[in-house]
């Protein structure tokens, strides 16, 4: 069942201050920042804030789809990585992902979406909330291809 849903747009240009001035720390998750030489920053400053403008539209899209803003929420525990495909997807530390199930009333799945241009990006979050009998499904299908692969 949709919790809720919440999509945010950032100007890319907004986030040259704070790669210059080292505070990416302050409202991303490690899994977010990117390191490089500080003789290389100057020549990927555009990639780095479209990287970090769409990480931010997906944190405030995602506060949206609460439906509390960030009230409770620390910016630097939660984010966004890309998984093996390169679909990007959200990495919950545990004081976020607790607040975030208390909100809902159970477990939850979180789907996301990040597109940028040379100005602006946008971001676009699903809450989904998890009944038991899906995870009981989810749950019957990891074992069946465990067995599977094993066999």
């Amino acid at each position: 069942m949709i919790f809720g849903i919440g999509t945010d747009i950032a100007k890319v240009s907004r986030f040259e201050r704070w790669v210059r001035q080292g505070i990416v720390g302050r409202f991303f998750s490690p899994c977010e920042i990117l390191e490089f030489p500080p003789e290389e920053i100057e020549r990927r400053m555009g990639r780095l804030c479209e990287h970090y403008a769409a990480r931010f539209a997906a944190k405030e899209a995602l506060s949206k789809a609460l439906g509390t803003g960030f009230t409770g929420l620390r910016l630097s525990d939660f984010g966004i990585r890309n998984d093996a495909r390169g679909k990007p997807e959200f990495v919950f530390g545990k004081d976020t992902e607790s607040l975030i199930g208390e909100r809902i009333g159970g477990e939850f799945r979180v789907h996301v979406s990040l597109s940028h241009e040379k100005e602006f990006a946008v971001a676009f979050a699903v809450i989904e909330k998890i009944s038991h009998s899906e995870l009981v499904s989810e749950s019957a299908v990891a074992r069946q291809d465990a067995e599977t692969s094993s066999a």
